[in-house]
Formats: C-alpha cells, sequence, structure tokens
C-alpha cells in the first residue's frame, strides 16, 4: 500500500471515528457498566471451581460469611458478637452491617430460586464485584476530568493491570477492603471534580461511608479532606467544595453511627465507627463551616486561620483519647508473638523480590506519567492543581508501603489515574499523530505495558535474565524445598471444604486449633473454634499461642479454660512453624515430633479421601498424668 493510500485510510477512519467516540462521551457510564457486567461474567466462569467449594481463602471473608448467616438467622443488627468464638461469651467483632447488606440480599435473592447453599456461593461470588463497579465508575470520572472525554476507557479498564488491587474484588473476597478502595477513589474523584459542591458532597459521603466500614483507610481520607482545606487556602472560591464537604462529612458519621456501630462500638473504641470519630470528625466538619463563613482575604490570612482550626482539632484529639494514635490496641506480648508475625503487617523492605516488583509496576508507572501529566499542564492552574492532589495521593498511598505492605492495593488503584493518563496520551498520539509521533508513541507504550503487566512478565524476565547472563541462583537444599512444599500444601488442604465438612459427623463442640483456622472451622461446619485473628480477641489469641509454645500440661489447662472438646492440628500449616521454630521444646514441637500425651484420643472420622490432611484429637480431662505416647508418623 503506497504513502497516499495509507493517509486517505487513515483520514476515513478518523472521520468515522468522531461520531464513535461522541456516542462513547455521552454514554460512558453505561458503557462502563457494560464492561462491568463483561469483567464480571469472566470473573465468575473462571472462578467457578472456587465458587463451587466455597473457598473462602480469607480468614476475614470466612467470619463476614458467617457474620451475615447469623444475621439472616435471627442474631440482633447492633449485635456483632460471634458466639461461635470462644464460646459462651463470643468474641468481640469490631466490623458494622454496612457491608453485609448487599450480602444478605443477594443470599435472599438467589434463595427465592435455588437452594441455599449455591445461593450463598452466588451472593459471595456476585458480591466482591459491586464495588468493583463502583471502582470503574470512579476511575472513569477521574479520567475524564484529567484526560478529556475518551480519558474514562483506559482509566475504568485499568484495574485489571493491578493483580494485588484487583484481587479485592475477586468472586468470595466478601470482605470490606473492596468498598473501603473502591471508597477512597470516588472521594479522590470528589476532591478534583469541576463542580465543587458536587465534588465536595462525594468525597464528604464516601469518607462518611468508609468510616461507617472500617478505620483501614481513615489515612488516606484524612489526606483528601486535608487536599481540600489545602485547596481553600489557595484557591479563591474553593470554599464552594470545603462547605459541603464538611457537612456531609460530619452528618454522614454521626447518622451512619445511629444506623450501623454496633452495642459494643458505641463505647469509647479506636478501631471502629464510635462516639470518639464522631466527635472528631464532627469537629473538624464545624472547623471547616467556620472558616468558610469567616471569608478571609488573602491566601495567609486562611493559611493561618486553618492552622488554628486544624491544630485546635488535633489537640482536642490528642488530650481526649490519646491511644487511638496507635492502630492497634493490644499488648506488647501479643504485638510480638501475634502481630509481628502476619506478613501483610510488616513493611515492603521485609517482603520478597517476587512480591515487591510487581507490586511497584503500577505505582512506578504512575509515576512517570504524573511527571509528563504535571509538565503537560504547568499552564493550566485548574488541571495543574488537579494533577497535584492526584500526585500527592498516589505518592502518600505508596510510601505507606515502608510502614506495612497492607498499603499495597490502594497504592496501585491511586497510581491508575496518571498511568492510564499517559496510556491515553501515548494511543492518541499513535492514532492521529506524525510517522516519528508515532513510533515514539508504539515505543512508550510498549514500555508502560511491560511495567503495568509486571505481576504475569516477571518470572518469565527473571528466568530469560538468568538463562542470558548464567547467573542461575543459589539452590535450595532439599530439605528446604520440601518444607516449602510441604507448607503450600498444607495451607490449601487444611481449609478444603471437603476436608473440613466431615467435622459435621461429631456433635458440635469448640475445637482448639490455631488462630488462622478458627474462622474456617467456623464457616464449613457446626463447631465453634477459640479464637481468631481479630485484635479484640487478644486474650484468646494469647491463650492459643500460650498452649502450643508451652509444655503439654498447660496445653490442657488453657484447653479446659475455653471448654475445648477436641484439638486440631495441620501438620506444616504456616502459624504452626511459627510454634515449632519459636519452641522447639513446646507442645505443638512435640506433636510433630510424634510425641503426644496420653490424654489426646485419635478421633477418626469417614472420609472419601484416603487421609485427612490433618490430626484431630479428643481431649479428656478427667485423666491423671501427662504421660507421652509415640505417634506412628
Amino acid at each position: 500500500m503506497n504513502l497516499q493510500s495509507r493517509d486517505a485510510l487513515r483520514a476515513r477512519a478518523l472521520h468515522l471515528w468522531g461520531p464513535i467516540s461522541t456516542y462513547a462521551d455521552r454514554h460512558w457510564k453505561w458503557l462502563t457498566l457494560l464492561l462491568w457486567v463483561i469483567i464480571t461474567v469472566g470473573f465468575i466462569a473462571s472462578r467457578w471451581p472456587a465458587i463451587h467449594w466455597m473457598v473462602l481463602s480469607d480468614t476475614d471473608d470466612n467470619i463476614r460469611y458467617v457474620q451475615v448467616k447469623d444475621w439472616l438467622a435471627g442474631q440482633g443488627w447492633y449485635d456483632l458478637r460471634q458466639y461461635r468464638l470462644d464460646p459462651p461469651g463470643g468474641a468481640n467483632i469490631h466490623w458494622s452491617r454496612l457491608v453485609d447488606l448487599p450480602i444478605a440480599g443477594l443470599m435472599l435473592f438467589f434463595r427465592a430460586f435455588v437452594d441455599q447453599g449455591l445461593a450463598d456461593r452466588l451472593a459471595c461470588a456476585i458480591a466482591p464485584l459491586l464495588p468493583l463497579l463502583l471502582l470503574m465508575l470512579s476511575l472513569g470520572f477521574i479520567g475524564r476530568r484529567l484526560a478529556g472525554p475518551l480519558g474514562w476507557f483506559l482509566a475504568a479498564l485499568a484495574p485489571l493491570a493491578a493483580q494485588m488491587g484487583l484481587g479485592m474484588y475477586a468472586p468470595m473476597r466478601i470482605d470490606h477492603h473492596g468498598w473501603q478502595l473502591a471508597l477512597a477513589l470516588t472521594m479522590l474523584a470528589g476532591v478534583i471534580d469541576t463542580n465543587r459542591v458536587r465534588g465536595g458532597i462525594m468525597a464528604g459521603i464516601s469518607s462518611a461511608l468508609s468510616i461507617a466500614i472500617g478505620m483501614e483507610m481513615i489515612v488516606y481520607l484524612a489526606a483528601g479532606g486535608g487536599l481540600i482545606a489545602l485547596r481553600w487556602v489557595f484557591r479563591p472560591g474553593a470554599e464552594r467544595r470545603m462547605l459541603p464537604y464538611a457537612v456531609s462529612l460530619a452528618g454522614g458519621t454521626s447518622i451512619l453511627y445511629l444506623l450501623f456501630a454496633s452495642e459494643a462500638n458505641r463505647a469509647m473504641v479506636c478501631d471502629a465507627i464510635s462516639p470518639i470519630w464522631v466527635s472528631v470528625f464532627g469537629a473538624a466538619g464545624a472547623g471547616m463551616v467556620l472558616l468558610c463563613a469567616l471569608r478571609l482575604n488573602g491566601w495567609m490570612k486562611r493559611l493561618v486561620a486553618g492552622a488554628i482550626v486544624g491544630g485546635a482539632v488535633a489537640v482536642f484529639f490528642w488530650l481526649s483519647w490519646p491511644q487511638c494514635l496507635s492502630p492497634y490496641q493490644i499488648s506488647p506480648e501479643l504485638q510480638k508473638l501475634w502481630l509481628a508475625n502476619i506478613r501483610e503487617a510488616k513493611p515492603i523492605t521485609a517482603q520478597s523480590q517476587s512480591m515487591v516488583v510487581p507490586l511497584l509496576a503500577i505505582p512506578i508507572a504512575g509515576l512517570l506519567g504524573l511527571l509528563w501529566a504535571l509538565w503537560d499542564a504547568r499552564r493550566d492552574g485548574e488541571r495543574l492543581w488537579a494533577w497535584i492532589t492526584v500526585g500527592l495521593m498516589m505518592i502518600f498511598s505508596t510510601a505507606l508501603l515502608f510502614w506495612q505492605i497492607r498499603a499495597g492495593p490502594a497504592a496501585q488503584l491511586l497510581a491508575i489515574p496518571p498511568a492510564a493518563w499517559a496510556a491515553h496520551r501515548l494511543v492518541v498520539a499513535i492514532v492521529a499523530g506524525s510517522r516519528r509521533v508515532r513510533i515514539a508513541a508504539g515505543a512508550g507504550v510498549a514500555v508502560l505495558a511491560a511495567i503495568a503487566f509486571a505481576y504475569p512478565l516477571y518470572p518469565q524476565i527473571i528466568t530469560l535474565y538468568q538463562t542470558v547472563t548464567g547467573n542461575k541462583p543459589r539452590p535450595w537444599r532439599p530439605s528446604a524445598i520440601a518444607r516449602n512444599d510441604a507448607i503450600k500444601k498444607a495451607n490449601g488442604r487444611c481449609r478444603t471444604l471437603p476436608a473440613l465438612e466431615v467435622l459435621d459427623q461429631l456433635p458440635s463442640a469448640t475445637i482448639f486449633t490455631m488462630v488462622d483456622l478458627g474462622p474456617r472451622i467456623l464457616a464449613t461446619t457446626h463447631h465453634s473454634a477459640v479464637a481468631g485473628p481479630y485484635h479484640r480477641n487478644g486474650a484468646a489469641i494469647l491463650d492459643i499461642h500460650h498452649a502450643f509454645d508451652g509444655p503439654a500440661a498447660d496445653f490442657r489447662t488453657i484447653a479446659a479454660r475455653h471448654h475445648a472438646t477436641y484439638l486440631l492440628i495441620c501438620p506444616w500449616f504456616p502459624e504452626g512453624t511459627i510454634y515449632q521454630s519459636r519452641s522447639p521444646g513446646g507442645f505443638y514441637a512435640d506433636m510433630m515430633r510424634g510425641d503426644r500425651p496420653d490424654w489426646l484420643v485419635p478421633v477418626m472420622l469417614k472420609s472419601s479421601a484416603t487421609t485427612l490432611p490433618y490430626q484431630l484429637y479428643r481431649i479428656v480431662y478427667s485423666a491423671p498424668g501427662s504421660k507421652k505416647v509415640a505417634q506412628q508418623r
């Protein structure tokens, strides 16, 4: 094809593109909904085996499922205690019912058409995808604001490249983190909205909803509120955003407290919506309303006034509830024995390279896009301020990775707007630019794609590098390889529905097991457990650690205190390896060596499997002594 023919074909394509782009811009919300439907269908089809086998892999997902079922079975709206954790008193769970509503609604809807088991599975499959729609709409809104009419498309699809962030929306991931991440992006959309009143209301309501769900995102919400206040200082007329934000935040938090705060959260607690946070956000909202009413001229006066009001709120908070400055109100011993061993509570510097490189791919792409966007908007004050706002939120979320790796999903999702903007500009250059521009833009797209999709490409890149350079990694010892494989298998097999549902052959009882297995036992059987990994359950968590770390005689005493009938241990379960390495002379390590006290009686269950992945024992409290017998390994 000659140059003239190519130019004619290109001109015809551009002529057709005009009506298409106009239609896409006018109906971008409905097209985003259509994209979400396609993604939802693909997700459910690809994850159907996990849906069929009720694979609620995270402990929070399992407890959320149990909480919803208990509520539908008659437990009170404001009663969030989990009575099957450490019965009869139960464990205090600090969540709210807000996230339970869509799960319960889907369960009731599907139960009208299919059996309860399938209905519950379908509900758990679809519920996590609902906040994904909110996320895609928020990203699309931000994309249109920063990149123009068609900027929504790549922004709405970009979560598919953010593997850690996307994992929060996978079927069966029914915990609350997906909602909170989506609401953080909705807040950001409100902060940069050109319609200041709408943006203020959007930012305030989304912040209040996130607070009603949990306090995990409070630092991001505070950063967003700080940026709104900072904009008021330096931008005349910004009070039209700050005033509705303040009223929406303070009023929304108060209303949601009345609707969703559990009985336990009516006390002065720091880890959930409570009178503390209603007071703090009420004071902050009132301070912002006062600042808007003052009508101060000049940024210096507004800065001084804002600093006085903000400082007053901070002093009020610090003098009244200084304990809330700590993210967890737990004992030093619980911090050392339990929390310090949780991977997501460790910084990125303590993580493996195979996790760090894919995790940082999107933030790196976002940083490159941000630098380009700031340069591009240098002569447009409004766009420049919007990009500074987005950039500060992205940098802040990435910096939190050096505190805890749990900030990873937020760091990836908040980096999407600049990364998607850069990709959009490159695509436009390829379509409408000159030949040299198209070549350069194509190279840029390749670089961004390689960075964005580092998660699936990283293993292949490492393999290629090792092949070319001959730098082979130091081989593990055979014993280390076997140990790692055993841990992976145990972590999967001991949680499966077929393995655990056979426990229902026994009358309902309390099972003493590892902390991380407790929620799964509640979700898959009619039995109770001693503890789950929830900080308000700290005393029971410590008892489990003491029981497995200490001598056999102490174990039986602790088990009796919690009315445990059975002991269930899973060889090579990740949590168990901590007890073995920390206390080689402790009860758990003895059991793994085959030294079993005579007051532990093996329980045999009928199973279609050749062998069950765990060991189950009945605890006999009347037998004297602590004589050990050798087990067959």
